[in-house]
């Protein structure tokens, strides 16, 4: 079976690539691709690798949770989501590590499904509003004891997602930059729920939906519907268009607030993440989903 696992990362998604996909869950189904609710896997799925604590799991560990899971024996992909798999926001930088814990959950999960075709799928976002937004999420006001040993411009997605491979070297990896995602959504949702080319999907709009005006959103509707949907370039060429020109300017731009974050340690973990991100383009089985690419 195809197990298609969106693992986060905190703070870059809030469910909105799940719910999309929900939107085509009947249409998907028929595809024999199940969407199911995230009430059915996520504490299951935490608990079973939880418990494994680096063993084995038990012979039979795969039937019994995709029983759990799903319940159509016809079903040939699985569409799963948790923007906490990785650890939840107070935990990111336990130990003086960024996700300490991404190697543990990912061989885990490898281990409960290992003769499944796993596939990962994880947003990233730019580190100084990533810290700003998860250290809301903890609670936490002094940023210095959030990160412990780590500096702000110590946070590399790179090294994150090389320890992920480290642990399940076979397991391809996509990843992509939050800040893209109006521009790249409805390429997000086809690969994510593997559906067929030629199949339409809903939800295409649902981020821009929250960051464009009213006419913004009218326009752009209309001059999808004039364009030839395989030309994946002129769609994004029109979406920045209309990003330009209608976007709600308290939606698109992060407010950063956090005293350790000047202008001065934004700007250097900006060049800093770009750096980052040509490093992770070139990375072996991490495919790196940029627009106009």
């Amino acid at each position: 079976m195809q197990i298609a696992f969106h693992i986060g990362a905190n703070c870059t998604d809030e469910d909105r690539l799940l719910k999309s996909v929900f939107r085509n869950a009947d249409a998907l189904l028929q595809q024999g691709i199940a969407v199911p609710g995230p009430g059915r896997y996520r504490k299951l799925l935490r608990e079973a690798i939880d418990g494994l604590d680096g063993a084995r799991p038990t012979s039979d560990a795969r039937d019994v949770l995709l029983d759990a899971i799903v319940e159509d024996d016809k079903i040939t992909r699985l569409v799963l989501s948790n923007d906490n798999f990785l650890t939840i926001p107070r935990r990111i930088f336990d130990h003086g590590v960024f996700y300490h814990q991404a190697e543990k959950k990912v061989r885990g999960l490898h281990s409960l499904f290992p003769d499944d075709d796993i596939s990962l799928f994880m947003g990233m976002r730019h580190p100084a509003s990533f810290l700003q937004e998860t250290a809301t999420r903890a609670g936490v006001t002094n940023l210095g004891e959030y990160l412990g040993l780590l500096a702000p411009l110590d946070l590399r997605w790179s090294d994150v997602i090389r320890r992920i491979k480290r642990a399940a070297p076979q397991i391809p990896l996509y990843v992509w930059c939050n800040e893209d995602t109006p521009l790249i959504w409805e390429e997000l949702i086809r690969l994510f729920s593997g559906v067929p080319a030629d199949m339409p999907v809903a939800g295409q709009f649902d981020v821009l939906s929250g960051i464009v005006t009213a006419e913004g959103l009218e326009l752009l509707t209309s001059g999808i519907a004039a364009l030839d949907h395989n030309d994946v370039d002129a769609r994004q060429d029109l979406i920045a268009d209309i990003l330009e020109t209608h976007a709600l300017p308290e939606q698109v731009e992060d407010r950063i607030d956090l005293p350790e974050l000047n202008d001065a340690v934004v700007q250097a973990m900006t060049a800093s993440y770009e750096a980052d991100l040509d490093l992770i383009g070139q990375m072996e089985g991490v495919a790196l989903i940029l627009p106009f690419d």
